[in-house]
């Protein structure tokens, strides 16, 4: 059987790999397994600016309605107001027609539970059954169709919801906003503004094909660029479904999810407010933020890549603080989920009580060099039982022998390698690494 689901739900080119057949059929398998809980399942969807959503999500409607399911659409919203919509209304489920930080012609269906947390691994090997057998069972008839309605007040909730979350007073402040031309492009600078703060925008004007092109929190360099000549004293970009933060300090230096995440966790730690005083992260954040955390006295867990693996670990552990260095922050006491918007009104909010600029907070963390090289070979899946290529790992772990580390892993979301190194010495790191993408490419295409 194919596997559908990755890291974070179906993705895939959109008429390709991820087209409206398989959108209707993963609404139909969707609708058919809540239907073990309840008659007449309540879905709701969001979606983010990409042309392709529309058709998908008309195509994932479909499914939905001919299984007897209702279906709310919520628009163009970002993903985290989705997981909150989804709590709020009651519903069994959630969806999110969206391929995050990925470029416009990719598309990904996302799932969440009624928690609002992402679907359980088990609840995806349902659906993937489903979608690997032959033929659905019968669609339903007579009055046992369902339908579709539009709920455009979604994201005013979502607003008014953040609002009451943070009551800030954001006078004086004058910030850049990166909106990658997503679904944050309609409500994160408005509600900046209602807060007081002089806001300069940027990447706001979405036509379906713009969305994250050298622009968001994967390319925030436009940004930084924009604090410098406007004299902003914060920088914020978010991805194209509005999950991830990346933030510049007035200076222009990037402060990454692991940087935001040692702000966050020693504010929580000093206000008590950091639930065993436990943050969690994945295998990807940089060993500085270790160091920072220990120094802190500040206990870290750690998790394999993915948001989802984040707040399961959390859920476990009574974590109320986790994340990724690429940015997906999760505040739990507010929402389950990476919630980019959240998160920079949690940093505005340190900033603010401390009066500290956001460049001595982040002080708290020094990074070690990193690199991160992405290379795509033929047999991507037999890295780790190539002898050439696990030779080559071997040598690079002893040549950093106990200064820095090597971590390589097959990405959940694109047809690629992962390659990182940390160390001390970016020369040496660059050639260690070269190394092994060289072998890589010889071995394994």
């Amino acid at each position: 059987m194919k596997k559908q689901f990755g890291t974070d739900g179906v993705r895939g080119e959109a008429n390709d790999k991820l087209t409206p057949a398989l959108a209707y059929r993963v609404g139909a398998a969707l609708t058919l397994i809540l239907k073990k809980e309840t008659e007449r399942p309540l879905i709701v969807v969001g979606r983010d600016t990409r042309l392709s959503g529309d058709m998908l999500e008309g195509a994932l409607a479909a499914g939905v309605a001919a299984y007897g399911g209702i279906l709310l659409k919520l628009g163009i919203i970002p993903t985290p107001a989705v997981s909150c919509f989804v709590r709020e209304c009651g519903a069994d489920a959630g969806v999110v027609i969206s391929a995050s930080h990925n470029p416009f012609w990719d598309n990904g269906i996302k799932i969440f539970g009624a928690d609002g947390r992402k679907f359980p691994d088990r609840s995806e090997d349902e659906i993937e059954t489903l979608l690997a057998a032959e033929e659905l069972p019968p669609a339903c008839r007579g009055e046992k169709i369902g339908y579709v309605r539009d709920n455009p007040a979604g994201g005013r909730d979502y607003l008014d919801r953040l609002k009451k979350f943070f009551p800030l007073d954001l006078s004086g402040f004058r910030l850049v906003v990166d909106t990658a031309n997503g679904s944050t492009s309609d409500f994160a600078p408005s509600l900046l503004r209602d807060l007081g703060a002089e806001v300069i925008a940027m990447n706001t004007d979405y036509d379906g094909v713009n969305i994250n092109d050298h622009c968001g929190s994967t390319k925030p360099e436009a940004m930084t660029r924009k604090v410098l000549d406007t004299g902003a004293d914060v920088g914020i970009a978010y991805d194209g479904d509005g999950d991830r933060l990346i933030m510049a300090d007035h200076e222009g230096t990037i402060v990454d999810g692991d940087k935001a995440m040692a702000v966050m966790a020693t504010y929580l730690k000093e206000k008590g407010e950091l639930a065993g005083d436990r943050l969690v992260v994945t295998v990807m954040s940089n060993l500085g933020l270790k160091l920072a955390m220990e120094k802190a006295g500040i206990v870290l867990s750690e998790t394999s890549v993915g948001d989802k693996n984040v707040m399961a670990e959390m859920d476990r552990a009574g974590a109320v603080l986790g994340g990724e260095q690429s940015g997906h922050l999760i505040l739990s006491q507010y929402n389950p989920t990476g919630d980019g918007i959240l998160s920079s009104l949690m940093i505005l909010k340190i900033i603010s009580e401390t009066g500290k600029s956001l460049k001595e907070l982040a002080s708290v963390m020094t990074a070690l060099p990193q690199r991160l090289y992405n290379i795509t070979v033929g047999r991507r899946d037999e890295w780790s039982e190539n002898e050439a290529v696990m030779k080559s790992v071997a040598e690079a772990e002893a040549a950093l022998s106990g200064r820095g580390r090597i971590l390589i892993r097959p990405s959940g979301t694109e047809p690629l390698l992962r390659v990182m190194g940390e160390g001390p010495d970016e020369e040496e790191l660059d050639t260690i690494l070269k190394g092994i993408l060289a072998v890589m490419e010889q071995e394994l295409n």
